[in-house]
């Protein structure tokens, strides 16, 4: 290893972390988080050294005992779904995995069948990650990445965006102009959050290469050959090789990399050239049966021909037992050089044998598409069902199966129904793997062509594919945030008079873009709604009569109409909570729409229960692109009702769902929402939450639709937290625009009381009347708990700037109460918080304190670190000190504690320091399920109800103090 001693040291540095932190975990010297995961990304050239650096770093940690995982990319399978991680992985001892409890979870990266939710198997990866690096420390290294598949790209990417935490390096190569822009992009991210460590290589030294080269050749010729390779290390090698082997020198020109190794190639005897030739094209199963197999020869002869070219060091022996050619480009050039009927007979060979061996029709693929040059059924049949099983896991993959087939389908009669249903599978495919554009091009295309089967007129089954293709238009075009032509091509097609069962779907469509049509409101579509309600009742079709409401609910909700949403709702929730699960397999969008219509209701429960059934349904029936919607939910719910740190979570969730779609205007949604959890759960002076809603308005760009200006009052929101009460107003106008129309009427109120405190803090006090009064006439009309106590608290600040203090402490009590009224947890705490000191300035100081217990007991229970910063900045004379409810004392914090096992408690000590559960998991190499059952028992045997009471009942404990002071009351 010459000239690499930097990037050396900065590995050595590393893997010593790793395994240290490895030995401490595995002593249980201390309760505390492995550090993240570090991802060192070594750049440079073809042939600079990148993979021999990484097999001496590889090396060197198993010479400290760590766990090592070492897969390569391949250039010509680059549609092979994960395929970098199957080779890293293939290294595992067979029964590595045996009580691994998420095993089915990551079935594609081991090569076995199964229905996988794609995000679930990139989270269930940093599982499996982290439980095999116990007890020793992992090194994952993963070679050439520039080739990599994109499934595998996506599974990367969300490593680097949630590192590890456990003792874990990840190291990979790539070169710098043939990485993909996303890759890079991603990894550059990554340089910023300190996630990533970036290792450039140079080239070698004039004294590196003579060392290289040894004493025996003259240094002028070393200085010849150096000048040639500008100290590319493999480019000098292969110089020199060719010099000791007395290639006639070149005196003006060295011959070129390619010049030099197709002389080396030339050389070879024709039988030879056929195994070097068949491995280069069987590339990942170019084992030597399959390469015996293909090139027809076997025995004592095939044996020696390849013994021969291994001392020639053309081939190498690759664990697995794989033969590969020495150097990636060496492969290139023996591919490209290859005669194409010859590769296609290699690949033909190769399908057969894998065929044989039963392999899957997602093994089989890459080399049926590379020996296809005509139509074949049984090939395309191959393809049809590999797609079919990569939809899930490996969209972009299924999506190019398809295209292969569809280039070999006939244009004839008897293939057109064929052809547009492999065309709106692909549709659906690129919709869910990011290619939005490419996908409402392609379903664009399948609508304006016209539908006739090959005996007579348009069929009914061509009719259904036809309202299929338009609603999934309709639904891409609302990702790519064009809701208005969402709107104009369902009424286009509604105009066409379909059946019932089309006006159902195409009715539920148009309900649910509507809203989001900055040009639209929903009551201008309220008679197609109610028509397809109608159709839907007319053929008996309670599942899709039980989609119209749910979708005419929100619909209504969002425009403030409450009492029509309320009985809408209401129908909806009968219907659905009376069907099976299979019988809402079609219906999970509007399940989704029926838990956003009861939160915007404040039917928390109501709209958490169908929420969590339709997240179920959705990830076991595939529905990628409902789960965000479904996820935000949640979140939304569970910040109201204070449960913070779930809600943060299904957030992120969210967002990594949407950046896999590439939708920016659901990226940006998944964004505010995580920004609104982030304000709930961080201290005032956090900066996260303001720079997550900074991302959210720029994913939203310059769009004046329902999901920029739901980014735009987030921002507002963490502005007034973070002290920029300017920003915030600004940022509540372009949400809304002067008169805030564009700003959803059903929580305009709650949005409002962000306008009356910037208003306040800027000495604005005319407006902060003006934006108050208004608060309260809408939070009137609406008839909302909620949004009335947003309405109080804005009105409590006027009495307050007239030093009115009693009247400003009755409001704030009357916003709790309502609050309470339907569950509105945070809003309740965050009500009673401000009212405390003002019950105590009117004289009230009983009523404050208790006020002020509650509020604290709220927060901390919810886990929300804003509430906590303002019940301590808020916190009455002592704190509180003499309330007597819930204060045990130290005899019974002991008795509590001893009824936990060893797991329990320290289960219990990592929630103290704040890890979620996914975190502990990762840390303790178990299943989260595990984690939280655990949980779930602590919380029974202590008698607390929030990680966060749990985590102060453990910091008493271990500082022996007493409670009772007041400040975190339990359960």
């Amino acid at each position: 290893m010459l000239g690499r001693s930097v990037e050396l040291a900065r590995f050595d540095a590393l893997l010593d972390r790793a395994a240290g932190e490895a030995r401490g975990t595995a002593k249980g010297e201390e309760f505390r988080a492995s550090g993240p995961s570090r991802l060192v990304d070594i750049t440079g050239e073809a042939g600079i050294g990148k993979s021999r650096l990484l097999g001496e770093v590889c090396a060197r940690a198993r010479r400290r005992g760590m766990t090592v995982l070492r897969g390569r990319a391949t250039e010509y399978e680059r549609q092979v779904p994960f395929q970098v991680f199957t080779d890293a992985l293939a290294h595992l001892d067979p029964h590595a995995l045996d009580s691994f409890q998420e095993s089915e979870a990551v079935a594609p990266l081991l090569q076995r069948s199964g229905a996988v939710d794609r995000f679930g198997l990139h989270r269930s990866t940093a599982v499996l990650l982290a439980r095999l690096a116990a007890p020793s420390g992992l090194l994952l290294a993963l070679d050439d990445l520039h080739w990599a598949d994109p499934a595998s790209l996506e599974l990367l990417d969300h490593l680097v965006r949630h590192p590890v935490h456990a003792p874990v390096v990840l190291a990979v190569t790539r070169r710098d102009r043939q990485s993909p822009e996303s890759l890079a992009a991603r990894l550059t991210r990554g340089l910023d959050t300190g996630t990533v460590v970036r290792l450039g290589l140079m080239p070698l030294s004039a004294r590196d290469c003579a060392e290289l080269a040894g004493p025996g050749l003259p240094p002028a010729e070393t200085a010849a050959l150096y000048a040639a390779s500008e100290g590319n290390p493999f480019y000098f090698l292969t110089l020199l090789q060719a010099h000791r082997a007395g290639t006639p020198p070149e005196s003006t020109a060295p011959p070129g990399l390619g010049t030099l190794l197709l002389d080396e190639l030339t050389v070879l005897a024709p039988s030879r050239r056929g195994i070097v030739e068949a491995v280069a094209v069987l590339g990942e199963h170019a084992t030597p049966a399959m390469v015996s197999r293909v090139t027809g020869r076997s025995g004592t002869a095939f044996t020696a021909d390849v013994h021969a070219l291994t001392r020639r060091d053309l081939l190498r022996s690759a664990p697995q037992g794989l033969l590969t050619l020495r150097h990636p480009v060496v492969r290139t050039l023996v591919h490209e050089s290859t005669p194409f009927l010859r590769r296609v007979e290699i690949h033909r060979l190769a399908a057969q044998e894998l065929a044989r061996a039963g392999a899957s029709a997602a093994e089989r693929a890459h080399h049926v598409e590379q020996s296809l040059t005509a139509w074949d059924p049984a090939a395309v049949a191959v393809l049809d069902e590999a797609a079919a099983r990569t939809a899930r896991t490996a969209p972009a993959s299924c999506a190019h199966w398809l295209d292969v087939a569809l280039r070999h389908l006939p244009h004839t009669p008897e293939h057109a129904a064929r052809r547009r249903e492999l065309l709106l599978r692909r549709a659906r495919a690129l919709a869910a793997c990011g290619g939005l554009r490419e996908s409402r091009d392609l379903l664009q295309e399948l609508i304006a062509t016209p539908r006739r089967s090959p005996r007579g007129p348009t069929t009914g089954e061509d009719q259904s594919l036809r309202v299929r293709a338009v609603v999934l238009c309709a639904l891409v075009e609302r990702h790519l945030g064009r809701c208005t032509e969402a709107v104009a091509l369902l009424r286009r097609e509604l105009a066409r008079r379909p059946a019932p069962a089309d006006v159902v779907r195409l009715g539920l469509e148009l309900g649910s873009a509507a809203p989001q049509d900055s040009d639209t409101s929903y009551a201008e579509v309220r008679t197609e709604v109610e028509a397809a309600l109608a159709a839907a009742r007319s053929t008996g079709d309670e599942v899709g009569e039980a989609g119209v409401l749910a979708v005419a609910a929100l619909g209504e909700a969002y425009e403030g109409n409450m009492t029509a949403a309320h009985g809408l709702a209401r129908q909806a929730a009968a219907l659905v909570d009376s069907l099976p699960d299979n019988d809402l397999t079609a219906l999970c969008e509007p399940l989704a729409r029926l838990g956003w219509a009861e939160a915007f209701l404040e039917h928390y429960p109501d709209a958490e229960r169908h929420a969590e059934r339709g997240l179920d349904i959705a990830r076991r029936s595939g529905q990628l692109y409902v789960v965000p919607h479904l996820l935000l939910c949640l979140s939304h719910v569970r910040v109201q009702t204070c449960r913070i740190s779930s809600a943060l979570e299904l957030a992120e969730q969210a967002e990594d769902i949407a950046r896999g779609i590439g939708s920016d205007q659901l990226l940006a949604l998944a964004l505010a929402s995580r920004a609104a959890a982030l304000v709930a759960a961080c201290p005032p002076d956090d900066p996260r939450p303001l720079a997550v809603a900074e991302e959210a308005v720029a994913a939203a760009g310059t769009g004046v639709d329902w999901w920029a200006s739901t980014a735009w009052c987030i921002f507002g929101w963490a502005a007034l937290m973070a002290g920029a009460p300017v920003r915030a107003r600004d940022a509540m106008l372009q949400a809304g625009g002067p008169e805030l129309q564009r700003i959803q009427p059903s929580m305009r109120p709650l949005y409002l009381e962000v306008l009356v405190t910037s208003a306040l803090m800027t000495d604005r006090s005319e407006e902060a009347r003006g934006w108050a009064e208004r608060a309260r006439k809408e939070a009137e009309q609406l008839g909302l708990p909620m949004q009335r106590a947003s309405a109080l608290r804005s009105t409590a600040h006027l009495p307050l700037a007239r030093g009115d203090t009693a009247a400003a402490a009755d409001l704030f009590a009357e916003a709790a109460a309502e609050s309470a009224r339907c569950g509105a947890v945070f809003w309740e705490a965050h009500s009673l918080l401000l009212g405390a000191p003002l019950e105590a300035a009117a004289g009230r100081g009983r009523g404050g304190r208790h006020a002020w217990l509650r509020g604290r007991r709220l927060a901390e229970a919810g886990g929300s670190g804003m509430l906590v910063g303002l019940a301590d900045a808020t916190s009455p004379p002592g704190g509180g000190s003499e309330a007597p409810y819930g204060s045990p004392d130290r005899v019974e914090l002991t008795e509590r504690l001893a009824t936990l096992t060893a797991r329990e408690l320290e289960i219990a000590e990592l929630v103290a320091q704040g890890l979620t559960s996914q975190a502990i998991a990762d840390r303790l190499y178990v299943s989260r399920r595990t984690v939280e059952t655990h949980v779930s028992r602590t919380f029974r045997k202590t008698g607390v109800s929030s990680r966060t009471a749990l985590a102060t009942l453990m910091a008493r404990r271990r500082t022996g103090s007493r409670f009772g002071d007041g400040r975190a009351e339990q359960g």
